[in-house]
């Protein structure tokens, strides 16, 4: 946001996968919000369904019949990804089953299709991050640029249960900069340069250090009133039971938060102590190479 870097970790052990089969009449799909016809899903699925429209064109597929069928490990509407996440699988399954070669660049040229509707006005991240097997340094408009992560630790994600509400969260932001425009801008850049250090971090293995960045960034996030009593609550409770930092992911408002620490049993505790403190989901990602 306003010009400010972002690092975004594509979570490898959480995943969506799409499937095309043949089948001898129709076309369906399969999916845990939506079975039923293609051309009969709701209005919640308009991206995925303009998404299949447009392939089903590309590749001459109108009259051909198939199921398609999403599983998927994310959790909609909590900053996580899951729409360009589906939008990738997606297009991955038509190429697959036309057995054509698929460029990332065209990959992410037709995940965009889906993510125009679902996000009106995307910055490109999401589809970016879940479609690569690296972390990525990213600024709106621009390229975003692939660096190596080397970071022993773990990451423990936790779900609030609440729908992330990221234009009362960007609404927020900018009525703070009406009101306070040099307060609020300094936290913005601060934010900005918590980034650049945090790619150094991840590069470099310094893991405690990337904590106290992570809490740094959170209080920031609050501050600007990005975060909520959901999430804070989430925090507080990681940090009370081992967590080297956490902060929210995502737009804020709701959604999903993270915390770090060093080994993957201290991931797992803490993902107990999240589940006992009102997380509804909780997702452990390793980072690095880190002991059991």
């Amino acid at each position: 946001m306003y010009g400010q870097p972002a690092i975004a970790l594509p979570l490898k052990d959480i995943k969506t996968k799409a499937t095309l089969t043949t089948q001898a009449d129709g076309q369906t799909i399969t999916s845990r919000y939506f079975q039923g016809k293609i051309n009969e899903l709701p209005d919640s699925m308009a991206g995925v369904g303009k998404l299949i429209a447009e392939l089903t064109k590309h590749f001459a597929a109108e009259d051909d019949s198939f199921e398609l069928t999403i599983e998927s490990d994310i959790p909609a509407e909590r900053g996580m990804g899951s729409s360009a996440a589906t939008a990738v699988a997606i297009t991955r399954a038509f190429f697959d089953y036309y057995r054509t070669d698929l460029s990332r660049k065209e990959l992410l040229k037709w995940a965009d299709v889906e993510e125009q509707i679902t996000h009106r006005s995307p910055s490109g991240l999401d589809a970016a991050t879940v479609s690569s097997d690296s972390p990525l340094w990213f600024i709106k408009g621009q390229a975003g640029s692939q660096f190596s992560l080397q970071l022993d630790a773990t990451m423990v994600i936790a779900d609030t249960g609440i729908q992330g509400a990221t234009k009362e969260a960007i609404n927020a932001v900018k009525q703070r900069l009406h009101d306070q425009p040099e307060s609020t801008n300094q936290l913005i850049e601060h934010l900005g340069q918590l980034a650049t250090i945090t790619k150094s971090i991840l590069a470099n293995n310094e893991v405690m250090k990337l904590g106290t960045v992570l809490n740094a960034a959170q209080n920031d996030l609050g501050t600007l009133g990005v975060s909520d009593a959901s999430l804070d609550h989430l925090i507080d409770a990681a940090n009370q039971n081992g967590a080297l930092g956490a902060k929210l992911t995502g737009g804020g408002r709701g959604g999903c938060m993270f915390a770090i620490t060093h080994t993957a049993m201290g991931g797992r505790k803490l993902a107990a102590a999240l589940t006992n403190a009102g997380a509804k989901a909780t997702w452990i990602q390793p980072l690095g190479g880190e002991q059991a």
